[in-house]
């Protein structure tokens, strides 16, 4: 099955996660009063995932004074909270992404290589600047774990769209 290029633009479709260690959600799609940036990563069994998310927690409040952070993969809970509790991030660590979830948000899916990696289609890489209405303004996408945003650029770059209430490219 492909998976569609994300629709830039339009209402992303609504989602709810579970946070692990937590009894909240995390909900994109839906109107809220803030932006949301959304990263998908690969899950537990993904070394350069925890660099970029590491350093995404580093740099976690500049982030949160523009727009709130969410971080999901389809790892199980137990997977997750594990993640959470080696490396202490700060961030919304949601998991259960779904196969149709991932799919609907355009990202590239993998089968795992060996029970070694995990035992489940994942989610390839993805990042998903979602505004306050429910619509998708921009989206970073990779088809394998080396292909990550600049975080600084990524982040000046969002300042810079969200002060101007620049309208969304890419939509051809």
């Amino acid at each position: 099955m492909t998976t569609a290029k994300p629709n830039v633009g339009a209402q992303v479709e609504q989602m709810t996660f579970a946070i692990a260690g937590q009894d909240g959600t995390v909900t994109i799609g839906a109107p809220k009063d803030r932006w949301t940036m959304l990263f998908v990563y690969r899950g537990r069994h993904c070394p350069r995932c925890k660099r970029f998310l590491n350093k995404l927690n580093a740099v976690l409040p500049q982030w949160t004074d523009v727009m709130d952070v969410a971080v999901v993969s389809a790892d199980t809970q137990d997977k997750a909270i594990a993640d959470k509790a080696e490396f202490g991030w700060d961030f919304d660590l949601c998991y259960g992404l779904s196969v149709d979830q991932m799919r609907a948000l355009g990202l590239y899916v993998s089968e795992p290589l060996s029970d070694a990696e995990t035992t489940e289609m994942f989610a390839e890489p993805g990042a998903f600047a979602i505004r306050p209405n429910g619509t998708l303004m921009l989206v970073d996408i990779s088809n394998g774990p080396a292909a990550r945003p600049d975080l600084e650029e990524l982040l000046d770059g969002m300042k810079f769209n969200i002060t101007n209430d620049r309208p969304v490219r890419g939509t051809a």
